[in-house]
């Protein structure tokens, strides 16, 4: 096994009581420790380990989520009386501890958890379950904003995950976490190998193979509502690849105006998954 660790400050370790990072420093070499972890023969991938997570809501559900490992919980005295009750006792700060521990424009509200990211979960296993009825797949959405806004649709629509690759997509991260509002500790955000494999899987267990392509003839409010479904999604822009777009048993569109040439990915994810549910 092969590890590479970045710049990190010692600060931010748990188990030793460091100064915090200087001001100066930048947010992107103490916020996540990144390794590189080489198993039987594949490529070496990206996997993040603790970082700050912050904001009232995911700080919130992490508390509450018995599958997050959790460190110190920093909070201002503010912060942590409208928390409420918490499993870890926080550590009262001023808000400028805080301030250097996350993005200079991070909205932290005065509070900030140190975590260890979700236990990986497989597709098998999410399969295995016998409840799960749509999934939302993601073919190469790389911003971790659109990605947590889309958990956080997903989650919204009852959805049990989201669905994507190692490669091509963002890790767990604080940013991914804020933007999905606590979904992030909801629903499973599931990253496998090769996608294609993935969506042959689901197809296997019975379910419709959805895609989302601006340019399909069928509008998703003349598909059938299905039983079981997995919703593809591509990148703003770029849209599904030609590989991911064969593989979808059908594709349909938004019939939106023609005065927009598409929605964000997590919009449209909004909107899809209200039109394959609820109505």
């Amino acid at each position: 096994m092969v590890r590479f660790w970045s710049s990190f400050p010692l600060g931010f370790r748990a188990h030793k009581r460091h100064k915090f990072p200087r001001k100066s420093e930048s947010y992107a070499r103490h916020n996540t420790r990144v390794k590189l972890v080489k198993k039987r023969g594949r490529k070496q991938e990206s996997v993040a380990t603790n970082y700050w997570l912050y904001g009232q809501h995911p700080v919130r559900a992490a508390l509450d989520n018995p599958r997050r490992s959790m460190g110190r919980l920093l909070a201002t005295r503010n912060a942590a009386r409208n928390l409420g009750p918490t499993p870890i006792e926080p550590e009262i700060v001023e808000r400028k501890t805080i301030d250097r521990l996350v993005p200079g424009d991070a909205v932290h509200q005065g509070i900030a958890l140190d975590v260890s990211p979700l236990p990986d979960m497989d597709l098998d296993e999410l399969l295995a379950d016998g409840t799960t009825t749509s999934i939302v797949v993601l073919d190469q959405v790389t911003d971790p904003h659109n990605v947590g806004a889309v958990l956080r649709s997903a989650a919204a629509f009852g959805a049990s995950a989201v669905v994507t690759t190692w490669r091509h997509s963002p890790p767990e991260t604080a940013v991914l976490a804020k933007s999905s509002a606590g979904a992030l500790e909801a629903i499973p955000y599931i990253r496998g190998h090769n996608l294609a494999e993935m969506m042959r899987t689901m197809q296997n267990a019975g379910y419709l193979i959805i895609g989302l392509d601006a340019h399909a003839e069928q509008a998703i409010t003349e598909l059938p509502r299905p039983d079981r479904f997995a919703l593809v999604l591509g990148a703003e822009g770029k849209g599904l690849r030609q590989l991911t777009t064969g593989l979808c048993d059908t594709l349909v569109r938004l019939p939106i105006s023609d005065r927009v040439d598409s929605l964000n990915v997590s919009n449209a994810a909004a909107v899809a998954l209200y039109a394959l549910t609820l109505v």
